[in-house]
């Protein structure tokens, strides 16, 4: 690596991602030094903040993490890795405390044991939730209050990481550039350890729940610096995103299925039932899929919480009646109409136990890793508890940092809310952004055939060639697009959230997890 003249020291451990991930890595990792970088304010940018069902964890009576563990495994159709999800599973409840120490407010009975929820595919329940449908945004403010006061991490806004830097093949730290700062140098962030927890790519798709930054740039990153990318072709499209035309898309969360919520299409007809033996509480893959074909056939899908809620949805589930209130829509008298849209990303870098990934220097956690928890189709309330448990695990692996008393803000990088603002418009209403969201969903979307993976292959390919002044940033993404498209279409088979219309059943082949680099994948791409 070449010496830089705009380099920055993060004098201890970096971390690229401020959402419940890399949040809690860094709680755990104090006092030792801790540098965050996080493009947007605290709390704002990150897709923990929207999630609202809670962390999925066997605290309850009867329950247990065996059963917990063999619900994932269930869920997960055949490639759930089996010793992690039984360790993830059996450090939940510790996972759990360290959220309510740091002044998370569940929901507790009167007797102050946690008040469980229950969501589709679980035999038990085991959601610990907030208010409801809270859960994602209240854990972010507790978290987000105890970083604050934790003076062993330094916390940069206004900052978007584009490249990891190597050094004699190790990652040394990240190529960044501040907001709105477009065509100056990068800034270098030098760093003795580099965890990457930036996130999924749900915002590669015209249709999400995920928030607009993102866009597969972690994935992309790591892909880009030689890592290696695991299950890229999973991903999950959650069933019920309210279909107000909004983008991102609002989200009905799984728990209102869990009470007895029912779909039902413009006919009046339930569906669900003549499906799956657990009708609208089958997986999620399942779910979602019956819901497009209905739209696909021309009708429309409601979720009809009426009979089970009533107004009390207003008080039980504040979120989702604020959204639909706000969308016109009265979720007390009328059915919520929904649609599937791109949720969660199972596949990512390929990390260990310990959250290492492939290249030496860099950690990664979060919806940018792929653990082999998720396997082909993630258990609801799965994804939060990932998080805490790797983010822990990268925090006890990192050694050989001395603990500090303070660190010193960088100087002349913060959050400017005007350039925020015009920098995500910008980035939204570029046509090569938009063409390539479009490109994802109508060709590696909730169903794919071989034929339209090879024209969505060449598709990126020509935005990449032809898109003007072709950014680090958009390369992340045509990147991560590529791995997905690219996996997808070597796994001749059906199975969890990757399901192919040329190949609809599931093959026991095909029953292990994909590896691939970026070089493979593009080697893919160029016989498309």
């Amino acid at each position: 690596m070449t010496t830089f003249d705009n380099t920055l020291n993060a004098d201890g451990a970096l971390i690229v991602g401020a959402g419940l991930a890399g949040l809690f890595t860094a709680l755990k990792l104090a006092p030792r030094p801790v540098t965050v970088l996080s493009p947007k304010p605290l709390g704002t940018g990150a897709s923990s903040a929207w999630a609202q069902g809670g962390v999925a964890a066997a605290v309850g009576e009867g329950d247990s993490s065996h059963a917990h563990a063999v619900d994932t495994e269930m869920a997960g159709a055949g490639i759930v890795d089996h010793g992690t999800a039984e360790s993830v599973t059996a450090e939940a409840a510790a996972r759990i405390e360290d959220l309510a120490r740091w002044g998370t407010p569940f929901d507790r009975d009167d007797f102050g044991n946690f008040a469980l929820g229950r969501e589709a595919a679980h035999s038990a329940n085991r959601i610990v939730k907030v208010e409801g449908d809270r859960a994602g945004w209240a854990i972010m403010q507790a978290i987000i209050a105890e970083v604050r006061r934790t003076p062993s991490i330094r916390v940069v806004e206004g900052i978007t990481a584009l490249s990891l830097a190597r050094d004699n093949g190790r990652i040394v730290g990240v190529f960044c550039r501040k907001l709105g700062d477009r065509y100056s140098e990068p800034v270098f962030i030098r760093a003795r350890a580099t965890i990457l927890a930036a996130g999924g790519l749900g915002g590669l798709y015209a249709v999400t729940t995920n928030p607009p930054g993102v866009r597969g740039h972690a994935m992309g990153m790591a892909a880009r610096a030689g890592a290696l990318i695991a299950d890229a072709e999973f991903v999950q499209f959650h069933p019920t995103a309210i279909a107000t035309g909004a983008d991102p898309a609002p989200l009905a969360t799984e728990a209102l299925r869990g009470e007895g919520a029912i779909l039902v299409n413009d006919l009046g007809e339930r569906f669900m039932p003549a499906i799956h033996p657990d009708a609208e509480l089958a997986p999620r893959d399942i779910v979602a899929r019956a819901n497009f074909r209905q739209l696909q056939a021309g009708r429309k899908v409601f979720l009809d919480t009426r009979q089970v809620l009533g107004e009390a949805i207003l008080t039980r589930f504040p979120t989702v009646a604020k959204y639909c209130l706000d969308a016109g829509i009265d979720p007390v008298t009328g059915m919520i109409p929904v649609t599937p849209a791109a949720h969660f990303h199972m596949g990512g870098v390929k990390v260990d136990e310990r959250g290492r990934s492939s290249l030496p220097g860099l950690w990664v956690c979060g919806e940018a890793s792929c653990t082999g928890l998720h396997g082909a189709n993630r258990l609801a309330s799965n994804s939060l508890l990932e998080a805490t448990v790797y983010g822990a695990r990268i925090a006890e692996d990192i050694g050989g940092l001395e603990p500090v008393r303070s660190l010193a803000p960088f100087k002349g990088i913060e959050w400017d809310e005007a350039e925020g603002e015009k920098a995500e418009h910008v980035l939204r209403n570029l046509p090569a952004v938009q063409q390539l969201r479009h490109i994802m969903t109508d060709l590696v979307g909730v169903e794919r055939d071989a034929e339209g993976l090879k024209q969505a292959l060449r598709d990126i390919a020509t935005l990449e060639a032809n898109a003007e002044h072709v950014t680090r940033a958009y390369l992340n993404m045509t990147t991560s697009a590529t791995m997905v498209a690219a996996a997808a279409l070597k796994r001749t088979e059906s199975r969890g959230g990757h399901f192919r219309t040329d190949y609809p059943q599931t093959n026991e082949s095909w029953e292990h997890h994909t590896t691939m680099t970026l070089e493979e994948a593009l080697e893919i791409r160029a016989g498309a």
